[in-house]
């Protein structure tokens, strides 16, 4: 599994209108999608700073597969470009830890 990080500083004011151009609608994702779960943060103290992260079950090659396929960089990216004054870190991460705490348990 895989993890997209990215933390941007959006146009003060615009956190809650970046984040729904970015978030796409249950219609918009196809059934077979490897996306698993997906996140938006807004900063407490800097609530101009956002945050999105999505873990994709698969390789990054299949995830811009799948990205492309549905013209993530057409459509999704061109609707957010305006609300975003700088794009501080994006990478994609491999998931090396996966730690429920309320599952562990103690022998």
């Amino acid at each position: 599994m895989i993890c997209a990080h990215t933390v941007r500083k959006v146009k003060p004011g615009q956190a809650q209108a970046f984040i729904e151009a970015f978030t796409p609608s249950a219609e918009q994702v196809p059934p077979d999608s490897k996306w698993v779960r997906f996140f938006a943060l807004q900063g407490q103290g800097d609530p101009d700073t956002v945050v999105t992260f999505g873990f994709f079950d698969g390789t990054r090659d299949e995830m811009e597969a799948s990205q492309s396929g549905q013209g993530f960089q057409e459509h999704r990216r061109s609707a957010e470009e305006q609300f975003v004054d700088q794009v501080v870190s994006n990478d994609v991460y491999d998931v090396v830890v996966h730690l429920k705490p309320q599952e562990a348990t103690t022998a």
